[in-house]
């Protein structure tokens, strides 16, 4: 089993398992990898050291404490993101392309009013926007909507 560090475009950071160095190039080139944050499929392999268990290696770590560490996205935000899709998904219906109708039905007392998700066109945001309807894009990867095991 190979654990690979790798990142999308948006310098989301997270881990990926693979059989091998070609299955993770195979699942690439197929567009299959893609990052559980945002949904991006531009994903390249970071940098790693393997993990050795070596006093030494702890001792010179210890020695090195104030070494400055690059940048990275913080993983709270990421999982607090995580967290807000999950519940998105599990407390909304999921209205595919009728989004812009369906909206329009409960902001008008059509239809019971209801926490509604699915897929609108910019100009169609724009419209339900005008009318008052008040509606917000939020990107879900493909991992979340289907079941994780």
């Amino acid at each position: 089993m190979k654990v690979l560090d790798i990142q999308c475009r948006h310098k989301h950071v997270f881990e990926g398992w693979f059989a091998s160095e070609a299955d993770f190039l195979a699942q690439l080139s197929q567009g299959l990898v893609e990052c559980p944050v945002c949904g991006d499929v531009s994903i390249t392999k970071r940098l790693s050291a393997p993990r050795l268990n070596l006093v030494s290696a702890r001792a010179d770590a210890a020695a090195n404490h104030d070494t400055v560490k690059a940048a990275e996205p913080e993983p709270t935000l990421q999982a607090a993101w995580m967290a807000l899709a999950r519940h998105v998904l599990a407390n909304t219906d999921d209205v595919g392309d009728r989004f812009a109708e369906e909206a329009r039905k409960i902001h008008y007392g059509e239809t019971k009013e209801r926490g509604i998700r699915g897929r609108a066109s910019r100009g169609q945001t724009d419209s339900l926007l005008d009318e008052g309807i008040a509606v917000t894009s939020m990107l879900m990867p493909e991992a979340l909507k289907s079941q994780m095991h």
